[in-house]
């Protein structure tokens, strides 16, 4: 699986799922956008890459304004030539709080970034795409996309829209060459919850303690795997999504959780 003639774009790039997905993407020959709201994250990212001797560029950007998502992707176009992947990973959590206990300026916030964010850069991403006839976007849902469980009011709902706009998205651009599609990552060990405590100010309680596997007794009774998943798990699905041999895969959810959807 080789992407040496092709550009990607990843947003939320500067840690984490995002990082190992534009390395992985890297590896595999393809120049590489690290797009992040955190500036020195983005260009740490893309010092890695190029440092192992890929092509990289390291962009801030927040992806809920729409100005920053026209000129991050229009600058990695021109830095790195046309687009051809398109990976929306950026997105923070909502500190599981249920519809009672959430404040509505962070409910505006989480949908803000983790839904409007992948719209935005869907739509921004298709400017390129469609006149070149050709594209993978990649949307980063997770299981709580698809249960009721895995996240707080605002994380689920945001997650479940992905996923139905990766759906539809499918439907309308299938034929005109572009695939639309979903990763579902269950227990995954990231910086998320620090990075989103950042992001939803200091007004919001420690959520540290809060939600599902958070220990790792709790792990084991939710994952028949018994074990955390890492972002290199996350990584191959998206690799796989975006490469040649899922040109008839399009519309789909890949869950990468141990088994945790399947009980």
């Amino acid at each position: 699986m080789g992407f040496s003639d092709r550009m990607a774009v990843v947003t939320g790039a500067g840690s984490g799922i995002g990082r190992a997905v534009a390395q992985a993407l890297a590896e595999r020959g393809a120049a590489v956008a690290a797009l992040d709201i955190d500036a020195a994250a983005a260009a740490e990212t893309a010092g890695l890459i190029t440092g192992a001797g890929g092509r990289a560029l390291g962009l801030a950007c927040d992806v809920s304004r729409e100005d920053d998502v026209d000129r991050a992707i229009g600058a990695a176009v021109a830095g790195l030539g046309p687009l051809h992947i398109l990976v929306n990973n950026a997105g923070i959590l909502d500190g599981y709080f249920d519809v009672h206990e959430i404040d509505p300026a962070v409910w505006r916030k989480v949908l803000d970034v983790d839904l409007t964010g992948v719209f935005l850069c869907c739509r921004r991403g298709l400017r390129e795409m469609l006149p070149a006839g050709r594209g993978r976007i990649i949307n980063m849902a997770s299981v709580a996309g698809l249960n009721g469980t895995g996240g707080g009011a605002a994380y689920i709902s945001a997650k479940h829209a992905v996923i139905g706009l990766t759906k539809q998205m499918a439907v309308v651009y299938g034929s005109r060459g572009i695939t639309v599609n979903a990763v579902c990552p269950g227990v995954i060990p990231t910086g998320l919850r620090r990075n989103s405590q950042s992001q939803l100010g200091p007004d919001v309680p420690d959520i540290s303690g809060r939600g599902v596997a958070v220990s790792e007794d709790q792990v084991r009774a939710l994952v028949p795997a018994g074990v955390r998943g890492s972002v290199t798990d996350v990584a191959a699905a998206v690799c796989y999504l975006a490469g040649d041999e899922a040109g008839y895969v399009n519309g789909h959810s890949l869950v990468v959780d141990g088994g945790w959807r399947a009980r």
